[in-house]
């Protein structure tokens, strides 16, 4: 995995201070690679979840640095969801 998967999964189970995610999201930063988010908290992985986030390493890391919220970085194309809409929002009020 890259440095920049290595270090947006440390930056967010820092975020999440212990706290997990009922549920399993995928975050894919374009051609960097994919991390998870579940129960255990992130972690480095391609598996399977029930939403999958989509976008480029800068707008994840101004939604992690709290400078874009997640809602407005949907809405302007920035970010892109597929799977259940219901576990995107949960997992935005995780990270907020």
């Amino acid at each position: 995995m890259s440095d920049t998967i290595t270090a947006a999964v440390a930056a967010l189970n820092e975020k999440m201070d212990g706290a997990g995610f009922d549920g399993t999201a995928k975050f894919v930063m374009g051609d960097e690679g994919s991390f998870i988010v579940d129960e255990s908290g992130a972690r480095e992985g391609d598996d399977d979840a029930d939403v999958t986030l989509s976008a480029d390493v800068d707008t994840f890391q101004q939604i992690f640095e709290g400078e874009l919220n997640p809602t407005t970085a949907f809405m302007s194309g920035k970010l892109t969801i597929d799977g259940d809409m219901g576990k995107a929002m949960q997992l935005a009020q995780v990270l907020a």
